[in-house]
């Protein structure tokens, strides 16, 4: 058996592993773990609306490959965008993909930057249908957009460029499900469909 077809087997019976709950938002499983985070500088916000979707180690034929981030519009006011993040378990890494809905939710506690700590977003808000951005981490021409304010983000995690969910024990998948139960709620509560720009990985 070549390799290809082995690792299609494998990827096979993983795939066939996985509960409902969580094959509804994973797309990749693999047992090789991603690299850590790049540090990417962030180009100037194109202009009013457009929301930071972090970069991330995306998944192909030829193994991982980073995907930059990237300025994009949201698709409704008052939309903000969930990360996808790689989650450890089983002894397989997953990939949840991200998503835009009223609220950030679950990202595997993965610190992006640029206002992705690890748990919600700090890189702006919205307010009276109009997106204010938070000088302190978003790249923005105060010439072009005057729409903000300045927060300082505690940075957690800092200098932690892990790029996958890490747990000190392996859990079952009973107990990844219960973990991911708010992202589970606010995905069924707000999921809304991709923007052309991210709907292969993102």
């Amino acid at each position: 058996m070549n390799r290809n077809s082995l690792r299609n087997l494998i990827f096979a019976a993983v795939l066939g592993s996985i509960p409902a709950l969580s094959f509804a938002d994973t797309v990749v499983s693999i047992t090789v773990a991603p690299p850590a985070l790049r540090v990417d500088a962030q180009p100037v916000c194109p202009g009013d609306g457009y929301i930071w979707t972090p970069g991330y180690w995306a998944y192909g034929t030829a193994g991982y490959y980073w995907a930059p981030g990237a300025w994009a519009p949201a698709p409704h006011p008052g939309y903000l965008f969930t990360p996808g993040y790689w989650d450890f378990a089983d002894g397989v890494y997953l990939w949840h993909r991200g998503y835009w809905g009223l609220h950030v939710g679950y990202y595997g506690g993965v610190n992006y930057g640029f206002g992705y700590t690890g748990a919600g977003f700090h890189g702006g808000r919205w307010e009276g249908g109009r997106f204010l951005y938070n000088r302190a981490v978003s790249h923005i021409d105060g010439a072009r957009i005057s729409h903000s304010y300045r927060e300082e983000v505690a940075r957690a995690h800092e200098g932690d460029r892990a790029s996958f969910h890490q747990r000190e024990a392996r859990p079952t998948h009973g107990e990844a499900s219960r973990g991911h139960a708010e992202h589970a709620a606010k995905v069924a509560a707000a999921h809304s469909t991709h923007t052309a720009e991210h709907h292969e990985h993102r």
